[in-house]
């Protein structure tokens, strides 16, 4: 590659191998599904970046070698390690469990609740509910491991009408492209405009051709209202809705500015604040052969789309979905550069480690088949002859063979074994080495001895690295998560399902990704709570972050406050309010038919006994009342 080729962009590290740097070049023949003119020319490089490394993922590299010209890539050994570092990688990330959050919702059991807990559980439980029915960890592995690999992960929620509830839904980074305006790309600016894109192969059996499906979301100004029509032709269409004199007519809730002359809107979690914006929603196919030179993604001739019909009937030809916002989530696997919107693989860097470690396996089992079958000279040997052909039978090594040798006879055997050590040890060298360069360390990839560690806290240094990707990842989706679940309750509250009111935070808690010393967090929250450094919420959270079986924070705090005798004891010696000892005890309002005996004041304990009263009291196991009411014994 000359000087003024150089190429720097978010996939400059896969500039070593020249096919890729050359977006003509045989890798990018390898895909002809890239090469159609419908695929947009900068996204080409991107998109061929992903197939090499699906390739890597599933040990087809060397195929993929093979293709590009190099003869020996069928030959290539490929033993499942860049599988296991994504693997590795992504079960870091994610640690043990992952919890929605809505900060507040802790706290509306108390007895004085703040003000917003109430609405912050229910939205909890409610996050929660559609969590466990959308298979929320499922969704999440699915888009993380995709992002942990290609460097991107995608996100998509749609209003279900049948099932009343949002729908989460993953796609593969390279069907996604997003659409900027010029000078509007940022890693923290939302794109205005969001295309699905793949091809549909051509079906005989069905009569069907091949052809080309794209999603789009749009965000736009609000119109007039639509309904589903049919062209001349018998194609799906949405037609503008007219009143009896023709004029345009606005969807229930709108309004038109006179000042403007624009169409307003109100959202159910922007109460007073009327917005002009909504999102707009297009699903349509194009046969491949209607689309030629001129056409791309972003300028497919609209005449010849053939929209699709929504199960409610809806024509999905810039259907309004009643939001003011495009319903996707583009999760990057890293911090995006400034200006930039795609993140880097967990396999970039370390790549050409990973061909320098598939290249020592090949000849490793090269060398070891030469060490298991060794290669032998004979010297003065009588070799079997062919009776027909009479020349010598090829010769073996095989268990129980004898050759008769001369007087002058010897045999010699090429021994490889001390390549074939030098070789392994090269392997260990590299796996070190890799396990060094992708921050998962040695004690992460699990080839660290633990005899070998000295203490817990000299493995805690080990990890040390291993935190800090972790902690670079999840700080990556930290806001991409809180922007998903924001969208999942404005969509729900669009739906009418959810109660409207403004958008509450909610956030997603990650589990531990490295094993807790859990004996030493128990003894820091009992010593802690014991000192009234912690408060109790604060000493459950911390027990469940650790790996305690703790469902819910409220429900715990709940269980312990009904078993907390000591504590109610010495509130009713604090306050005397016996009410207030029932209350903390969980326990319903006493029986107003009850009499309470009451309490002597501690002055009138300390003073001396009345004289009206007998100088002694008759003993504990006397049962009538003549000692107190009649004469003494006689």
């Amino acid at each position: 590659m000359r000087l003024r080729e150089l190429v720097i962009d978010a996939w400059s590290w896969i500039n070593y191998k020249p096919a890729m740097a050359d977006p003509h070049g045989p890798v990018h023949r390898a895909f002809p599904e890239i090469n159609h003119s419908w695929v947009p020319e900068p996204d080409r490089r991107r998109l061929a970046v992903y197939k090499l490394l699906a390739a890597y993922d599933n040990n087809q590299a060397g195929q993929l070698a093979a293709v590009t010209g190099d003869h020996h890539g069928l030959e290539r050994r490929e033993l499942g390690d860049p599988s296991k570092l994504i693997d590795t990688t992504l079960g870091y990330l994610l640690g043990a469990e992952q919890t929605i959050v809505v900060p507040g919702a802790d706290h509306a059991g108390n007895d004085k609740p703040s003000a917003g807990a109430a609405q912050a559980a229910d939205l909890q439980e409610r996050l929660r509910a559609w969590a466990d029915k959308e298979l929320w960890p499922l969704r999440i592995q699915q888009a993380e491991r995709c992002a942990v690999r290609c460097g991107d992960g995608v996100f998509t929620l749609a209003w279900e009408p049948a099932k009343q509830r949002v729908l989460l839904r993953t796609f593969d980074p390279g069907f996604y492209f997003p659409e900027w305006d010029d000078g509007e790309q940022d890693s923290s600016e939302y794109p205005a405009r969001v295309h699905f894109a793949w091809e549909l192969p051509a079906d005989p059996v069905r009569g069907l051709k091949a052809r080309l499906r794209r999603i789009t979301y749009e965000l736009g100004a609000i119109g007039a209202a639509t309904a589903p029509g049919v062209t001349e032709d018998g194609r799906a269409i949405r037609e503008q809705v007219v009143g009896a004199e023709g004029d345009p007519v606005l969807t229930v809730g709108d309004t038109l500015d006179a000042v403007t002359g624009s169409v307003q809107r109100t959202y159910p979690w922007a109460p007073g604040r009327p917005s002009t914006t909504t999102c707009y929603l297009s699903d349509a196919e194009w046969l491949l052969e209607d689309l030629g030179a001129a056409h791309d993604l972003y300028s497919l001739p609209p005449n010849k789309a053939a929209y699709r019909v929504r199960s409610d009937g809806q024509v999905l030809d810039r259907l309004d979905l009643m939001v003011d916002f495009i319903p996707v989530v583009h999760v990057p696997n890293t911090i995006p550069d400034g200006g930039e919107h795609w993140g880097k693989s967990s396999l970039g860097t370390v790549l050409q480690l990973l061909d320098e470690l598939a290249a020592t396996d090949t000849d490793s089992a090269s060398a070891s088949a030469t060490t298991g079958t060794p290669i032998v000279s004979l010297a003065g040997a009588r070799l079997p002859i062919d009776r027909t052909t009479g020349q010598p039978l090829p010769v073996r090594v095989e268990a129980g063979t004898v050759w008769q040798l001369s007087d002058s006879g010897r045999m010699d055997a090429l021994d490889t074994s001390a390549q074939l050590a030098e070789l392994r040890q090269r392997i260990d060298h590299m796996l070190t080495r890799l396990a060094a360069n992708t921050r998962l360390t040695t004690a992460g990839l699990g080839s660290l001895d633990p005899a070998s560690v000295p203490s817990g806290y000299a493995l805690q240094l080990a990890l040390g690295p291993l935190d800090s990707l972790v902690g670079a990842m999840r700080l990556a989706r930290a806001h991409k998560y809180q922007l998903l679940l924001r969208l999942v309750q404005r969509l729900h509250q669009a739906g009418q399902a959810w109660p409207a009111g403004e958008s509450l935070p909610a956030r997603l808690v990650w589990g531990a990704h490295t094993p807790t010393d859990r004996t030493t967090i128990l003894a820091d929250v009992v010593s802690g709570y014991g000192a009234g450094v912690f408060s109790l919420e604060t000493a459950v959270r911390m027990l469940q972050e650790a790996g305690y079986p703790i469902d819910e924070v409220a429900e715990e705090i709940e269980r312990i406050q009904k078993r907390a005798f000591d504590q109610a004891a010495r509130l009713a010696d604090a306050t005397g309010d016996n009410a207030a000892v029932r209350e903390y005890l969980q326990l319903p309002p006493a029986d107003p038919g009850v009499l309470s005996v009451p309490l002597i004041p501690a002055q009138a304990s300390q003073q001396p006994a009345s004289p009206a009263l007998p100088a002694e009291l008759p003993p504990s196991g006397h049962t009538g009342g003549e000692g107190l009411t009649g004469p003494g014994p006689r």
